[in-house]
């Protein structure tokens, strides 16, 4: 018998605070709510998160998802 894990809202996990891990390519989609496959293209293109690898394990720092954010919001603000 499976137990469904509850949804919760990715931008909550943003406000609350990010995990005191890295985070995989799947936790960047959950927490954007965009595929995976986006997330690579944004690696690919430069324009996402900025991530690293570990051996061949792709791995992205709380700290540097959250400074993105701020960085794209003062960025729309300013185009505003």
């Amino acid at each position: 018998m499976r137990i469904a894990r509850e949804q919760s809202d990715p931008r909550a996990t943003l406000r609350a605070g990010l995990p005191d891990r890295y985070l995989t390519p799947d936790d960047i989609a959950e927490i954007f709510e965009v595929p995976k496959e986006t997330v690579y293209q944004w690696r690919r293109k430069r324009i996402g998160p900025p991530g690293f690898r570990i051996g061949k394990h792709l791995r992205y720092d709380p700290a540097d998802v959250l400074a993105h954010v701020a960085e794209r919001k003062s960025t729309d603000q300013d185009a505003a």
